[in-house]
């Protein structure tokens, strides 16, 4: 495949930009000359699955699903009249431009560009045809299929319609939808990883160590991107993403450092026997990274108004925060829920 590049540093146009200009050259074109029927109806742009749409593509991105192609989105009514013939004149559009050679479709890429229907696209990814209208419909929506419905770029809508339901999504959760999250991830981070991350490495259960880190990592991560009001992206980009976010970046550079501390048994071998629950043992450079991400964590959710108090333990705050919450369908969940 070829892909258009500086030779000398090695740039390589973005997903987004390429999508744009693509669209610009040849779709807008198309669909003037060919479905003029359809003139003010079709929403084009690129956004769902797939690192372009974050606009975290880099070079090594380029080896499936990069190439020029777009999106164009029609109403269920415009699909069914329309779809096939729409899809075929896209596809004889030109496969490469401006040097990027034709897009190169992964086992599980199919679909992802092209003619879309409106409420299928909606549908596909989070289960909804529309934004949810109930805090529980809100909470059945994984984070990350918000975060892909809402994605990437909508380069024309004049029409409208896409864009009313993609704003809908984008409006962000309830307040009590993203309280019960947040006290959610408080108590998995105090779970597993100011609790039961010691009492593994006291049993020499270095696995059970590791789940622990990673489950801690991930509701981390989870936590941070609620305090910001923003939804988290799929497990590979989560971490990349957390660099844009203004409040709380910060934790990103100390979850690298907890990546990097590697396996701390020696810090056990003289540990005593309350080190692993009432004392924090202050050898494993891991411990002292979960606490120093937890204090930061409890910082902000005192400002945020959720919580109060001096105790570093996260679980003892969950509840806390469960108090906040207005609804008491939601505020009887139970506290790992969400």
């Amino acid at each position: 495949m070829i892909v258009k590049s500086n030779e000398r540093t090695g740039a390589r146009m973005k997903g987004l930009e390429l999508a744009r200009r693509y669209y610009e050259t040849y779709g807008k074109k198309m669909l003037e000359e060919k479905f003029p029927e359809l003139k003010g109806r079709v929403a084009a742009g690129l956004a769902g699955q797939g690192s372009e749409c974050l606009g975290f593509d880099d070079g090594i991105s380029a080896d499936h699903d990069y190439g020029p192609s777009f999106c164009l989105w029609l109403t269920e009514e415009d699909y069914r009249e329309y779809g096939q013939a729409l899809q075929r004149e896209y596809d004889s559009l030109p496969a490469v431009f401006e040097g990027v050679g034709a897009r190169k479709v992964s086992a599980h890429g199919g679909g992802r560009v092209g003619v879309l229907c409106i409420p299928d696209f909606y549908y596909g990814l989070t289960g909804f045809t529309r934004a949810p209208e109930k805090n529980r419909e809100w909470m059945r929506i994984p984070e990350t299929a918000l975060c892909t419905a809402t994605n990437g770029k909508v380069f024309a809508d004049p029409l409208g319609e896409f864009t009313r339901i993609r704003e809908g999504f984008l409006a962000y959760y309830p307040e009590d939808v993203r309280i019960k999250k947040i006290a959610a991830r408080a108590a998995a981070m105090a779970q597993s990883g100011q609790y039961n991350y010691a009492r593994a490495m006291k049993r020499g259960e270095q696995v059970a160590a590791m789940l622990s880190l990673a489950e801690f990592t991930k509701s981390t991560v989870s936590m941070v991107y609620l305090l910001n009001r923003k939804y988290m992206p799929f497990y590979k980009w989560m971490h990349r993403g957390m660099r844009d976010l203004p409040l709380l970046s910060e934790i990103g550079d100390i979850l690298n450092l907890l990546a990097q501390a590697g396996v701390q048994s020696e810090a056990w071998k003289d540990a005593g026997p309350e080190d692993y629950l009432y004392t924090l043992n202050t050898n494993d450079q891991c411990v002292i990274i979960i606490e120093a991400v937890c204090n930061i964590i409890l910082q902000e959710l005192e400002i945020q108004g959720l919580t109060e108090g001096e105790d570093n333990f996260l679980e003892n705050h969950a509840q806390k925060i469960m108090e906040k919450i207005q609804d008491p369908a939601i505020r009887s969940m139970q506290i790992l829920e969400g």
